[in-house]
């Protein structure tokens, strides 16, 4: 693997703003496990909302995170938090003539399953890093498609993230799709709420896939990161190395994470004939 961003362990510290520029200027190659992250990590920006407000998708229930490193996923999510920042809520406050600087998530929960609960590690220290480092910069998150493993899902979730960040989740019916109409136009809503009832649509307005590695959006940001190197390569060469991001341990301990999930198991076969084991749920760590 090429991406050599190593995450650590730790209690309070936050990325330092020197270590954002850094990260800007290491884009993921090859292209190829790019193209790998942007399939199994599926996010994309659909457009804005009548606010203004960028409006970004993301693939929860059918992200995979099973084609790259770790690092790499960690270092893909921030580099696009990044672009966000410089970039597309710069671009949105032109476009629109006043200051921009949150966005809308719409969270897709479409094929979640238990097993998702594999990555709770991973997601958490993604979490954490939001949490830290850019905690108003979402203004909703809102959850569509949700199926019935979600509040099994969510009760292990939940503990590990901020108060702040708790109070900006908005839970809808189905996919959402009327309650979104109220915020954004039908253009700039996820293709998997661009029908009635819940589940996932096909309807991709623009062709592409908004998740894709070919989508409009995504070959900007990757083009964008690979001009920031072209650009510290001119000015000198810099040290190699690693690069070592701490975020703070979950204050939910694992042996509470495990329990937590063994009793939704217990539950949800009491109340659907669930056969599945917890034994095939492992909580992975870092």
């Amino acid at each position: 693997m090429h991406c050599k961003l190593l995450i650590g362990l730790a209690y309070t510290i936050h990325l330092t703003s020197n270590f954002h520029l850094v990260l800007m200027q290491k884009p993921i190659v090859p292209s190829d496990l790019y193209r790998s992250i942007r399939d199994t990590l599926l996010v994309g920006l659909t457009g804005y909302s009548k606010q203004g407000q960028p409006v970004y998708a993301f693939g929860v229930g059918l992200s995979t995170l099973d084609k790259a490193s770790a690092h790499c996923y960690v270092q893909s999510h921030i580099q696009m938090n990044e672009y966000r920042d410089r970039v597309v809520l710069p671009a949105a406050s032109m476009m629109f003539g006043k200051q921009i600087n949150t966005c809308l998530k719409v969270m897709d929960m479409t094929g979640l399953k238990l097993s998702a609960l594999n990555q709770i590690k991973m997601l958490s220290t993604i979490t954490a890093i939001d949490d830290l480092n850019y905690p108003e910069k979402t203004e909703t998150y809102y959850i569509v498609n949700a199926p019935y493993v979600f509040s099994a899902c969510w009760k292990v979730v939940k503990p590990l993230l901020q108060e702040r960040t708790k109070k900006k989740i908005n839970v809808l019916h189905g996919s959402g799709r009327d309650e979104l109409l109220k915020v954004m136009d039908y253009e700039s809503l996820p293709h998997f709420c661009k029908q009635e009832g819940s589940g996932s649509s096909n309807d991709l307005s623009d062709g592409v896939d908004c998740y894709s590695y070919d989508h409009p959006f995504h070959q900007q940001l990757y083009n964008y990161i690979k001009r920031q190197a072209l650009n510290q390569n001119f000015a000198g060469p810099t040290k190699q190395g690693s690069l070592h991001v701490d975020v703070p341990t979950p204050d939910l301990e694992e042996a509470k994470i495990r329990e937590t999930i063994e009793s939704e198991l217990h539950n949800l076969r009491g109340a659907n004939g669930l056969s599945q084991t917890f034994s095939r749920i492992k909580v992975e760590g870092p």
